[in-house]
């Protein structure tokens, strides 16, 4: 079992950066698959960027070369710089650790980008 909590969401300009974080109650290091996803007023929530083991990471499209996502050395957190945004990124972002069978989600942060 493993709580995450978000942080780092906020309003910002389109081109401008955001850096979120998603915080663990205990070390990532055996969780299999650490990943963010978003969900868009109206929309299914979507993949936007994924770490596993192995250090191999996942991007969506529609984030790729602008979107990086991290995790910390401690192995507790998990990071999604976002550079670049656009209006279309608008989305409450999600954490989600994969392990086996088991998921675990955070309760999301708001990123939202004005025109």
């Amino acid at each position: 079992q493993v709580q995450l909590v978000e942080s780092g969401g906020g309003l910002v300009q389109a081109g401008g950066s955001l850096r979120l974080s998603c915080a663990a109650s205990r070390s990532i290091f055996s969780i299999n698959m650490m990943g963010w996803y978003r969900q868009a007023p109206g929309k299914q929530r979507e993949l936007v960027a994924t770490l596993s083991i192995g250090a191999k990471t996942n991007y969506a499209d529609s984030v790729k070369g602008r979107f990086t996502i991290s995790r910390n050395s401690a192995m507790n957190s998990v990071n999604l710089q976002m550079n670049n945004l656009k209006p279309e990124d608008t989305a409450v972002y999600y954490c989600k650790g994969s392990n086996g069978g088991d998921n675990y989600w955070g309760q999301g942060t708001q990123v939202t980008v004005s025109s």
